[in-house]
């Protein structure tokens, strides 16, 4: 799709939009499911205080709680989607506005379920839970009483659920800013005499332009706008913060840090050795800053020379059904079941492929109970790395199908932490499989000097996105307000220590800390290097095993939420507890550096 022309909703063409058909038909069906939720609520709601009477009467109060869960998940997926593919239009907003204030009514008003089932004598309950009937929600029950000495009494659970809509609103307002308002003053950038309009998405795409003038000029464009809002979108960010660190005190844990990885059973020390792993490892990325910079010809490397392709002379142009095809290929270790059924959903509605006004930019993947796993993307057919994009996202989708195909519904969503492994697995196999039927050492040059942006872009710029945000609430955390410029010190210090002596930054270049939209999903950001750790493993032991190991890896990718995520990687061969998966993935980017030494 070309850069220069971006469509409005209503002209993209319907082969090229993901069908939302298989969650509802239209939008009447829609309206009828969420006129359906407040009395599916209140068939949930007329069990409170009765769930301990007998385990007949439990089973139904968890049957009416499932029921009215699934509904609401159905109705706010379908919002959702429709919304991030187009936030101007009023329609989509106002749906998906609804189903916020659904979801917040109903959570309210069901409330009293965790605390009243924490409150059943636990033998009682073990006893219940291990009889066949409970099958569905055995390990719900066993996850809920993880919880129970962060779960406070049904007053204080009906307040908390009360405040979710309006937590959110640092991050809707961020979201609108920056993917509507500012796109519309970022201006153009002028390419080959062109003048082509700079927005959240093709940014990236100027930012790795040969033209070292098209670079300069759409970072300093892109950053002087957000500097002009400096103010404005550090108090959202501030916002976010200090409501994480209010939920975190008024349930009691010890540190924001601990309420994100508690619920998963993740210790502290995965968080703290992932910091401390790549900063002992920071060597080979400067030296990688530091071939790029040579490469590159210029006297001073500047932070818009971070990810233009070292290797000028390799064009590619890859169309949509091709990616399709080359992720079909890289994938076969895993079977044609999986390969199948990915390439035939990402060339039959499961994919928005393209850019178009409104659009949110970047890329996920989004899946519920009912109705297909969904992929956004911007897909750009001269940009290599939307190839790598649309397996990755294809990871996760194939993570959520065998998921949602393997669990009841009360256990089938998995974590964050066990999701971008199987994406992060999906972008190594395609990386392999590039470099293998690599025709020239010119491509194969590419092929590794990608690779090792990819590595840099994974690892190491996101264990210093999670640095950041573990700052920021510490901060927070000890009373210092979090002010532009103690958010911009704190990530210009970031960028001087991960970036070493080579680079000269600009005078905004600490912006880049607050345009991160992760960040309005607290410690989210770390899971990316811990997921590409466990990846690297994992891809290494499948292409090198057998059927055994590639059984492992079903097995991980079928656990859903049945397992706490270190449990479940285990079950796949890898075990993140340990330093030894950050270290190997550090290891072997420092081979690629050498490797590319060489062949540059």
């Amino acid at each position: 799709m070309a850069t220069n022309t971006i469509p409005m909703r209503k002209d993209v063409p319907d082969s090229d939009k993901w069908d939302l058909s298989s969650i509802f038909k239209n939008n009447d069906d829609w309206e009828a499911s969420l006129l359906r939720i407040p009395t599916l609520t209140e068939k949930a709601l007329s069990f409170k205080g009765r769930l301990s009477e007998s385990p007949a009467i439990f089973l139904e109060a968890l049957n009416a709680l499932e029921n009215a869960e699934r509904e609401m998940e159905t109705v706010y997926h379908y919002a959702s989607l429709q919304y991030e593919a187009d936030e101007d239009d009023d329609s989509a907003k106002s749906r998906e506005g609804r189903a916020m204030m659904a979801y917040t009514q109903m959570t309210s008003d069901l409330s009293f379920f965790e605390p009243e089932i924490q409150g059943i004598d636990e033998h009682i309950l073990h006893e219940w839970i291990l009889r066949p009937e409970f099958s569905d929600y055995k390990v719900y029950i066993e996850k809920l009483l993880h919880f129970k000495p962060y779960i406070l009494s049904e007053k204080e659970e009906r307040i908390l659920s009360l405040q979710m809509q309006p937590s959110q609103t640092p991050y809707s307002v961020f979201s609108v800013l920056t993917n509507v308002d500012l796109n519309k003053l970022f201006g153009t950038v002028c390419v080959d005499g062109e003048e082509k309009p700079l927005t959240e998405t093709t940014w990236s795409v100027f930012m790795e332009n040969q033209d070292r003038k098209v670079r300069e000029e759409a970072y300093k464009k892109f950053y002087n706008k957000f500097e002009e809002h400096q103010n404005t979108i550090a108090a959202l960010y501030a916002g976010a913060v200090n409501q994480n660190v209010f939920t975190m005190r008024a349930r009691g844990y010890s540190s924001s840090l601990e309420m994100a990885l508690y619920g998963n059973k993740v210790p502290l020390s995965v968080y703290y050795n992932l910091i401390d792993c790549v900063h002992k490892n920071l060597k080979s990325l400067h030296e990688y800053y530091s071939l790029r910079k040579k490469m590159l010809g210029v006297a001073e490397l500047r932070h818009y020379d971070v990810y233009v392709p070292l290797v000028k002379s390799v064009k590619t142009k890859t169309s949509y059904d091709e990616a399709v095809e080359i992720c079909r290929t890289a994938l076969s270790p895993l079977g044609s079941e999986y390969t199948d059924l990915l390439c035939s959903g990402l060339k039959n509605g499961w994919v928005d492929r393209y850019e178009n006004v409104g659009k949110r930019g970047g890329a996920f993947s989004s899946g519920a109970y009912i109705g297909n796993p969904y992929i956004l993307l911007n897909y750009k057919d001269d940009v290599i790395r939307d190839v790598f994009t649309m397996a990755h996202e294809g990871g996760h989708s194939m993570h959520s199908w065998y998921s949602v195909h393997n669990n009841p519904f009360m256990s089938y969503d998995y974590t964050i932490f066990e999701a971008e492994v199987a994406s992060t697995f999906n972008e190594s196999l395609v990386f392999e499989h590039l470099l293998k039927n690599a025709s020239t050492d010119e491509m194969k040059k590419f092929l590794f000097s990608m690779r090792a942006s990819d590595i840099v872009a994974t690892l190491y710029r996101q264990t210093m996105f999670a640095e950041f945000e573990l700052k920021a609430h510490e901060a927070v955390e000890k009373g210092i307000p979090l002010t532009a410029s103690f958010l911009r010190n704190t990530y210009k210090e970031l960028l001087c220590l991960y970036f070493g002596d080579e680079m000269v930054f600009e005078k905004n270049s600490d912006m880049e800390g607050l345009r991160i939209p992760h960040f309005y999903t607290p410690f989210y950001v770390y899971k990316y290097a811990t997921g590409i750790s466990a990846a690297l493993a994992l891809s290494r032991r499948v292409l090198n095993g057998g059927k055994s190991e590639r059984d492992d890896y079903f097995q991980f990718l079928k656990s859903g939420g049945s397992r706490y995520p270190i449990e479940a990687l285990r079950v796949a061969g890898v075990d993140m507890e340990k330093a030894e998966p950050v270290q190997a993935a550090c290891d072997e980017f420092a081979k690629i550096i050498e490797r590319l030494k060489t062949i540059l």
